[in-house]
């Protein structure tokens, strides 16, 4: 028997759910990488396209987190992230090339709307009470472009209301793990001294600890959304996440990613 026929079935043990998006009208989950069939430096769920993993095993993976949301595989909606701060609303699945946005919203039931993260941060939106749902990828370079804003911005445009949205940062790269170079920082601060709080001191004098989930909050709660974090760190549970960072310093050829999906219920 292959590997996939064998691969334990996706349980709700294997997927974090934030109590602020529980209701009647929305489903969502942020994935681990348990549940899956990949194998090797995939093991797991790895829903990623881009890497170099068996792409059926990849298809089946999608399929399961998908049937874990009550929906079909051609139902799951993910951009071409590409670090921007672009957003835009989707009213079906993506025919032909993904576009290139980092932010995708909808006001459309049965649609998965969903970002797929190895470090940065996937956040899931909602107004349950407008029936709009968003979901954004979020590294440093797109937190501080604008791409929180600019999917904000869109839930406004497809009928929610600032006031009534909930935001909530899934798994992602925390402080202790996150250790970045001055010349980072400085391009981070630039235009805003007081972004240097999101920086703590480094091994050594030319390099810094960066609060990644602590700037995305701050962001969000600048836009006037309720906004939360999960509290899992990507980098320091390698039996539950994927991490970009972990496989650079292990010296790794490439590494899965994890899923983060939302959907408005009929």
């Amino acid at each position: 028997m292959n590997e996939r026929s064998t691969a334990p079935a996706l349980g709700e043990a294997d997927v974090i759910r934030a109590d602020s998006l529980a209701s009647e009208r929305l489903s969502h989950a942020f994935f681990t990488r348990r549940g899956g069939v990949s194998g090797g430096l995939y093991a797991g769920l790895n829903v990623g396209i881009g890497s170099s993993d068996d792409p059926a095993d990849v298809t089946e993976n999608r399929a399961r987190a998908m049937v874990h949301l009550g929906l079909d595989p051609s139902d799951l909606v993910t951009p071409w992230q590409v670090h921007s701060a672009e957003a835009i609303v989707v009213e079906a699945p993506f025919a032909g090339e993904r576009p290139k946005v980092d932010g995708i919203v909808t006001n459309r039931p049965g649609l998965g709307l969903g970002v797929v993260t190895a470090d940065c941060g996937p956040v899931l939106f909602a107004d349950a009470a407008h029936g709009v749902i968003g979901a954004a990828h979020a590294g440093w370079r797109g937190a501080l472009g604008g791409v929180l804003q600019a999917t904000v911005a869109a839930m406004e445009d497809a009928g929610a209301r600032r006031e009534s949205i909930t935001a909530v940062l899934g798994p992602t790269i925390t402080q202790p793990n996150y250790q970045v170079g001055l010349d980072m920082m400085r391009e981070f601060v630039r235009g805003d001294p007081q972004r240097e709080r999101f920086f703590a001191p480094g091994e050594t004098p030319d390099r810094r600890q960066f609060d990644l989930p602590g700037f995305i909050l701050s962001v969000l709660s600048a836009t006037g959304v309720s906004a939360e974090f999960v509290g899992h760190c990507t980098y320091g549970d390698a039996d539950a996440f994927f991490s970009f960072r972990r496989t650079t310093h292990r010296g790794e050829p490439d590494y899965g990613r994890q899923l983060a999906a939302i959907t408005l219920r009929d």
